[in-house]
């Protein structure tokens, strides 16, 4: 029998979970259009960020050059979390000391704090399966928290399908 890698074998529910979130993305909800007050969120957390404070960069001024320093110090790891409306272009964003429910819950709270998402019918939120937010556990907290917000998984190993992983990437690929 030829060697599989487990990793691109699509799990049996990759095509529903993936399915209903393409839909959000297209603003359909098990086969319904989305009403005007709900809400496609969009969301996930990078890890192990390197802080680095760098000295300011000072401007050339009358009779001396610019200065710039190459010289940086490190300030350890922290952990950025961002949430994205994807048809409104909405961009929430912390940076936390590390990754876990409480820092999800805090991001989650500092979206559903605000209008509209506050008085909205219902706020989908789309995730991957990090620990921080995945299984019916953390279902319920969110909707414990705030009942109109719904939590909506990915298939396992498909985080790409996730938009907020667009707006990383360009973050991640500037200096």
């Amino acid at each position: 029998m030829p060697y599989t890698d487990p990793l691109t074998i699509p799990t049996r529910d990759f095509a529903v979970k993936a399915g209903r979130a393409l839909d959000l993305y297209a603003r359909v909800f098990e086969a319904k259009r989305l009403h005007p007050d709900e809400y496609v969120i969009s969301a996930d957390e990078k890890t192990q960020l390197q802080a680095l404070r760098y000295h300011a960069t000072v401007a050339p001024g009358p009779g001396r050059p610019g200065l710039v320093e190459f010289d940086y110090l490190r300030g350890g790891t922290l952990a950025y979390l961002a949430a994205w409306d994807v048809h409104h272009g909405n961009l929430f964003d912390r940076v936390e000391q590390t990754t876990g429910i409480l820092p999800f819950g805090r991001l989650v709270d500092q979206v559903m704090n605000v209008e509209p998402y506050r008085s909205a019918r219902t706020v989908y939120w789309i995730v991957d399966n990090a620990s921080s937010h995945a299984g019916k556990t953390s279902i319920k907290r969110m909707t414990d928290a705030h009942p109109n917000a719904r939590l909506i998984h990915l298939p396992v190993h498909a985080s790409w399908v996730n938009q907020i992983e667009l707006y990383f990437s360009i973050v991640h690929a500037r200096p």
